[in-house]
């Protein structure tokens, strides 16, 4: 398993935590079963609702995660920070059964779609955890965003017992995330938000 892979991500409003300690990290098709709040793009869910793993589950049937947090889905809602979180999950999640990779954003055409772990020697490490994914080359800096939203896709939900901690803008995440009784470490991380 690739050394810089230390742990993967889910983006998060804070409002979902008590919920998600419970049930855990479900996919689009079990989170619409319970009230939540969604910071999900429409226009993406609306390509992933079209799109399955071949010889899997359709994308909504998977519960998605990243190697990055700090990725054009953050820089899209970083004026939402102060209501975010960014949930830990154990890396060992990797080695469970049906769990499947993408080389970029789950939802592009160019992704392509790996079983895991085997699968993580084909991911561009140096994008995925690049700061920037600008480039003067159009076409490069479309590959170099899609590949920041390489995603670990995990059929259904990812249990409570993976979830490690939580990174948080600020003192005012901090403590919103602690009145909702979450118990595991929280890591005032700004970078993380573009802050």
């Amino acid at each position: 398993m690739p050394h810089r892979v230390t742990e993967l991500y889910c983006i998060m409003p804070i409002a979902n935590v008590a919920s998600v300690m419970v049930h855990g990290i479900l996919s689009h098709d079990e989170a619409a079963r319970l009230s939540h709040a969604d910071i999900s793009l429409a226009e993406v869910q609306k390509r992933r609702e079209q799109k399955s793993v071949p010889g899997g589950l359709r994308l909504h049937e998977y519960a998605n995660l990243y190697f990055c947090a700090r990725n054009p889905m953050m820089y899209r809602r970083q004026s939402e920070r102060e209501r975010l979180c960014v949930l830990l999950v154990d890396r060992r999640l990797l080695k469970s059964p049906g769990v499947v990779l993408s080389t970029g954003n789950a939802a592009s055409d160019y992704s392509r779609f790996l079983t895991s772990p085997a699968g993580l020697q084909e991911i561009a490490w140096d994008d995925v955890f690049a700061d920037y994914w600008t480039d003067e080359n159009p076409l490069k800096q479309m590959r170099k965003k899609s590949a920041k939203c390489a995603e670990v896709l995990v059929p259904h939900g990812v249990k409570p017992c993976f979830i490690t901690g939580a990174y948080v803008s600020c003192t005012t995440g901090r403590d919103a995330l602690l009145a909702t009784g979450f118990e595991l470490p929280i890591t005032i991380n700004p970078y993380t938000f573009f802050g």
